[in-house]
Parts: structure tokens; C-alpha cells; sequence
């Protein structure tokens, strides 16, 4: 990557992107949050510099700088993504830490923060703006739209379909061929064992909905 990169989110998932692009040797602009305390932070060599609204800063994306948004809630991560799109004609960079292994045969969109050693298969498909966060593993074929999070060490078997916007919890696991909906929560260690419907919040070893 040629151009430095402006990171929307100071938080923990904005130190995160951080770390991942410096262990890239990416060059990174600054970031950007909403909450005032934090501007003028520092995390290491870079600062957190203004809001994600502040015009300046965003009038440099494109041709010369890189955006990344480092956002945990979904909502708004993706009306970020809507506005760097549609207003600044950017979209958004990957953030992958390098200890991840990802197959030459799969695909990755946008976007997308992908953990460390994360494992991502032959074949599997991962869409754009996606959390993949520590050691998660998805197996052949999997498939997983887009603004989908994925907590750390969860299992993803082979075939399994995650709808966008899905929110899969810490350590859960979806055993092969599941169609897991649009929306859909699945809680932290649930062993899912069958389709979950759109909007759904499924729980538990079976899991089941609530």
C-alpha cells in the first residue's frame, strides 16, 4: 500500500487496525473519533487528530491518503462506509494482521479487518466491512456477507452461509452447511446446529432461539 491510512475509531478495534497496519509497515495519517477526550491521544507516533466529520482530514482521502473504519457497532460502521462512498468516492482498505493465513483460492472484499492467525480457507468468500477478530477459523466454502462480526476463536465449518450484518459471538461454532440470517446474533460459545432465521438471537450448547 502506497498511501498512509486515515483509521475512523479510536477505540480498542481502532488501536487494533493501528497495529496491524504498523506491523504491515503501513504508514498511518491519524485517526479519527467522536469523542472529544480522546483527540490529541497518543499511540505511539500517531495521534488521534479530530472527529470523523471534520472535513480537513477528509478532503485528503483519495488520491493521497487510505481510509479504515475501525467502528465496533455496525450501525454506524456502516453509515461511515456510506458516507466515504458515496460523498468522497473512497472505499475503505483491508486491515490483515500478517500472522493470519488466508488461501490463495479464497475471496476477500473491502474493508475488512482480519485478526491475528486467523484462518480463512480454500474457497470461502468473505464480503466487505468485516470484523474477523483472533484465531477465528473459517473453513472450505464458507460464505459471509458483508458488515458480518466474527468473535475471536470462533469456528466457522465448511458451507456455512452468514447473511449480512450477522454477529457471531466468541468462541461459537457453526457446524457445517448452516444458513445463519441477516442480522442474526448467535451468543458467545453456542454450538449452532441449525438454520437461524433473519434477526434471530440464538444461545446456548445445542443453541437455541431467545
Amino acid at each position: 500500500m502506497e498511501n498512509p491510512v486515515l483509521i475512523f475509531g479510536a477505540g480498542d478495534l481502532g488501536v487494533q487496525a493501528l497495529d496491524i497496519f504498523k506491523r504491515n509497515n503501513v504508514l498511518v495519517y491519524g485517526l479519527l473519533d467522536d469523542t472529544t477526550e480522546l483527540h490529541g491521544k497518543e499511540f505511539g507516533d500517531v495521534n488521534v487528530i479530530g472527529s470523523t466529520d471534520d472535513t480537513g482530514y477528509l478532503s485528503i482521502l483519495g488520491s493521497k491518503c487510505e481510509a479504515f473504519v475501525a467502528i465496533g457497532d455496525r450501525v454506524v460502521r456502516e453509515r461511515l462506509v456510506k458516507t466515504l462512498n458515496e460523498e468522497y468516492k473512497v472505499m475503505p482498505v483491508n486491515a490483515v494482521h500478517d500472522t493470519a493465513v488466508i488461501s490463495g483460492m479464497s475471496a476477500i472484499g473491502h474493508g475488512n479487518l482480519i485478526g491475528a492467525k486467523v484462518t480463512i480457507g480454500a474457497k470461502a468468500v468473505v464480503g466487505h466491512h468485516c470484523l474477523v477478530q483472533t484465531g477465528a477459523l473459517l473453513d472450505t466454502s464458507v460464505r459471509v456477507g458483508d458488515f458480518v462480526t466474527i468473535g475471536t476463536g470462533a469456528i466457522i465449518n465448511d458451507r456455512v452461509l452468514l447473511g449480512d450484518g450477522a454477529f457471531i459471538g466468541s468462541g461459537a461454532v457453526i457446524v457445517a452447511g448452516i444458513e445463519v440470517g441477516k442480522n442474526a446474533r448467535i451468543g458467545a460459545g453456542s454450538v449452532v446446529v441449525e438454520n437461524v432465521p433473519a434477526g434471530a438471537t440464538y444461545f446456548g450448547n445445542p443453541a437455541r432461539k431467545i
